[in-house]
């Protein structure tokens, strides 16, 4: 005779597995971007070429995404046009309480703060970020990283350590030309558009940008780089399922990158601007 078992508190139990399954889950992520971050010094040693190959592939991308530019290309698109949408707003709102003069501090204020380090986030996750759990997930299906560890080759230094110093290096020059892009674009839109005096604008805007502000956008740029690239590798090398799964992995690793731009972006507004807005206002 077959014995049913059976709990007295189904949901309570549900609850419980799925309490404890996160926690495996928080530890086994844990364990992974220790075991990338640690071996980060050996991957520069042991595979300069590949961490060489990667940093252009990130930065240049590869067959349709190479044919407009690469990753350069599209960060510095949509900064540029976050730049311009700043400069339409900050020109249009302040004009109707007669302080149009500062568009140029909202530029230098709003682009370095907020706008460029989450924008290019936001590209560097869509772009590099996906095409790195794509690739690694890819690999896992068809067992390419399973031959890797049968050739005693450690798979995380070669295939994820190697990227995370990539994105970290690329990600210098790429937010460089983004903030560059987005600084731009605010001007040409008040000055040229809007028809403000280019003194005016540029008076405020190099009054009002402090180079430690600036500092601490690539600081932010850099972690941003790190955080984006920790979790898409993770979620590429762990993918399970076929193709299907790798669909599932990009899918997963986009939108907890996401989470984690804005993340980034409001505990390191809080390290540094909580106590103290690093600027003064005053008529």
């Amino acid at each position: 005779m077959a014995v049913i078992e059976t709990t007295r508190f189904p949901r309570l139990s549900r609850a419980r597995h799925r309490a404890i399954g996160g926690f495996d889950n928080f530890g086994d992520h844990a364990l992974f971007f220790w075991r990338a971050l640690a071996a980060t010094p050996r991957a520069l040693t042991q595979y300069p070429k590949e961490t060489l190959r990667l940093i252009a592939e990130i930065a240049m991308g590869t067959g349709a995404l190479a044919m407009i530019g690469g990753t350069v290309v599209i960060v510095a698109f949509l900064t540029l046009a976050t730049g311009g949408v700043i400069a339409v707003q900050g020109f249009s709102s302040l004009t109707d309480v007669g302080v149009e003069a500062l568009t140029g501090f909202f530029a230098a204020f709003i682009n370095v703060r907020i706008a460029a380090p989450v924008i290019a986030g936001i590209g560097l996750a869509a772009t590099i970020g996906a095409g790195a759990t794509a690739q690694l997930g890819a690999m896992r299906v068809s067992e390419e990283i399973d031959a890797l560890e049968v050739m005693a080759i450690d798979s995380v230094t070669y295939l994820v350590s190697t990227r995370i110093v990539a994105g970290m290096i690329a990600v210098i020059p790429l937010y460089s030309l983004a903030v560059i892009a987005s600084f731009l674009a605010s001007r040409f839109a008040t000055v040229e558009i809007y028809g403000q005096s280019g003194g005016v604008y540029d008076h405020y805007f190099s009054t009002f940008l402090i180079p430690t502000d600036i500092l601490w956008s690539f600081v932010q740029a850099i972690a941003m780089a790190i955080t984006i690239m920790l979790i898409h590798t993770y979620h590429g090398y762990n993918a399970a399922g076929g193709p299907a799964g790798v669909g599932a992995a990009v899918g997963n690793a986009v939108r907890t990158s996401l989470i984690a731009v804005v993340t980034v972006t409001l505990l390191v507004s809080l390290a540094i601007y909580s106590g103290d807005g690093n600027f003064n206002l005053s008529g």
